[in-house]
């Protein structure tokens, strides 16, 4: 079981309604800062779904998404910071003392590698012995932030991070994707499902068409190098979580 966990934690309020209300500023003479307060879901499906139909995706940016990310290895978080229109807060490892009790709980370890029994014990045994060395280094007076050299990428962290709905758009088209590495995938996944989660957040998954690239572009980009079936089976779950079944 996946020890991987995302939380939608906050998000701007009313976004459909916000981003809808700044789009109209574009075309609407009667447009004002008060008209917010009397834009209504209503004119949010009579809108916005034209707007974003036209590629004008810059009023995406007006609303926030913060996600909380826990259990992901370094591997995975240096992935995810490299998506830079964004803003990260992550769990030091200067200050925090890494858990030393359980290999399993500090690290993360690929199923590719526990599928092999003879080299999944070896790769615990090296990762134990890092964890051993990190105690030792501890205990002789090095500090955590020296200490932390000795520790493989796979050691687990936590990070927030906070997104506008048009960076969450190309993070998930790109991260969502069957050729990502499944560790991101798994959370690219996991951000999506949070949304939908919310029923007033459910329609911009249609609308906006969050998930994968091959949603937007209604064909698979990566071609050859997908299983066949790959897209089949994505239109299925984002269809699902979209509610457009």
């Amino acid at each position: 079981m996946s020890k991987i966990k995302v939380k939608l934690i906050n998000y701007t309020p009313k976004p459909l309604e916000t981003v809808t209300w700044a789009a109209l500023i574009s075309y609407w003479d009667e447009w004002e800062s008060e008209a917010f307060k009397r834009t209504t879901m209503e004119d949010v499906k009579k809108h916005l779904p034209k707007v974003l139909s036209y590629g004008h995706e810059s009023i995406l940016e007006h609303a926030n998404f913060t996600f909380a990310i826990e259990g992901i290895s370094r591997v995975a978080s240096h992935q995810l910071v490299r998506h830079r229109l964004a803003s990260y807060t992550q769990q030091s490892q200067r200050y925090i003392k890494l858990n030393i009790d359980d290999v399993e709980e500090t690290f993360v370890i690929p199923e590719s590698i526990k599928k092999n029994p003879e080299l999944y014990e070896k790769w615990k045994g090296l990762m134990k012995k890092s964890i051993e060395l990190y105690e030792e280094s501890y205990r002789k007076g090095v500090h955590q932030e020296d200490a932390r050299f000795i520790l493989p990428q796979a050691v687990r962290t936590k990070i927030v991070v906070t997104m506008n709905l048009r960076e969450l758009k190309h993070f998930l088209g790109v991260r969502a994707c069957g050729r990502a590495q499944w560790e991101i995938r798994e959370v690219a996944w996991k951000m999506l499902e949070e949304i939908a989660k919310k029923e007033e957040l459910t329609p911009i998954i249609k609308w906006a068409k969050l998930g994968p690239r091959c949603i937007n572009l209604g064909y698979c980009p990566e071609g050859e190098l997908m299983p066949q079936n790959c897209w089949k089976k994505t239109k299925e779950k984002w269809k699902k979580l979209a509610g457009t079944d």
